[in-house]
């Protein structure tokens, strides 16, 4: 009888502890099956439960799952998400602010620059306030930076700024298809799924698709044998936000664990699909059906210079876009990337 009181009294007491597990459930911006959602989750969310002492998992959603990818701040503040992590540029819509912070259009050179202004230039603390003046006390900014850059896929051969006038180019619209439209080029407002049908017609030149190894397995290389790599455009930011009770309920131990981990995990991940496009890089160049067009700093920076105007014609339409942008700029001078 004692032993089996004893049994008891030691279940009860596992049960406990299992019960007091914090489980964080996070909807992301990718789809399941797709290389970062299950790099994160076979690789990552062990190292979050390990790192915490077993006080903390994640359960991750595909995007659209759980509530439409524009609406994750809304159940987030409702409690029907933990947070989520995904594009801030999906917020685009609320304020041109989300536009400016959720990708900089030919503003950084890499991902790394970024990721360092997220973390350590004032770009988590931007991102914070603008979900304060959006939704008061509803979110915490754990982290924010992205994870690749956007190589861009072209049917024909785009050696400088000069050569992307009359470029006829899948887009999306908003700063985007604005920077586009000042280099002279004719954006487009296509459907991801319509890429590679629009490029096999003719329909346009080249296309703002995704990074080099998915727009590799996308088969669009196959059409349009020009791409430009490292890209000269998109290098979309990804938030990491909590629930600001949920965020308030962890102690400071775990709030340290966990904004540790995620950068950790981004600049693990960001490492990962960096290796995997420079391999695939390195293979179609042997291969030479594939002519892999990297653009000389002087372009980039002549690039950079004409997005500038569409920046501040963004930052112009409201009061928290102009702060956005200003503490884009002044990291971006503090690194040497303006004068």
């Amino acid at each position: 009888m004692k032993k089996m009181l004893l049994a008891a009294a030691a279940l009860a007491i596992s049960a406990g502890f299992a019960s007091a597990q914090t489980v964080l459930k996070i909807q992301t911006s990718t789809q399941s099956g797709g290389y970062s959602f299950d790099y994160l989750k076979d690789n990552w969310v062990p190292r979050l439960e390990a790192m915490s002492g077993g006080d903390l998992t994640i359960e991750f959603f595909p995007i659209n799952s759980v509530v439409d990818r524009k609406e994750t701040p809304e159940a987030v503040m409702a409690g029907v998400l933990s947070g989520d992590l995904t594009s801030v540029a999906y917020f685009s819509g609320r304020d041109p602010a989300f536009a400016i912070m959720g990708d900089m259009i030919a503003g950084y050179d890499s991902p790394e620059q970024i990721q360092t202004f997220c973390r350590l230039g004032g770009g988590r603390d931007a991102l914070q306030e603008l979900w304060e003046g959006t939704l008061p006390g509803a979110l915490h900014v754990v982290g924010c930076g992205p994870v690749s850059k956007e190589a861009l896929v072209s049917k024909v051969k785009i050696n400088g700024v000069a050569d992307l006038a009359g470029l006829k180019i899948r887009s999306p619209s908003g700063l985007a298809a604005t920077v586009f439209k000042a280099a002279g080029a004719a954006p487009a407002s296509i459907p991801f799924s319509d890429v590679f049908t629009s490029l096999e017609k003719g329909v346009i030149d080249a296309a703002d698709a995704s990074a080099y190894i998915n727009n590799h397995n996308n088969g669009f290389h196959q059409i349009a044998a020009y791409p430009l790599y490292p890209g000269i455009h998109s290098m979309a930011i990804h938030q990491f936000t909590i629930n600001k009770g949920q965020w308030d309920s962890l102690s400071e131990a775990q709030q340290l664990v966990l904004e540790t981990w995620y950068y950790a995990a981004y600049d693990d991940l960001r490492r990962q699909l960096d290796l995997q496009d420079k391999a695939q890089v390195a293979a179609d160049t042997a291969g030479g059906e594939i002519e892999v067009i990297n653009w000389p700093q002087a372009e980039r920076d002549a690039f950079r210079n004409l997005a500038m105007g569409a920046w501040e014609e963004t930052a112009a339409k409201s009061d928290k876009a102009r702060a956005a942008l200003d503490a884009h700029l002044a990291f971006m001078k503090m690194i040497g990337l303006l004068q």
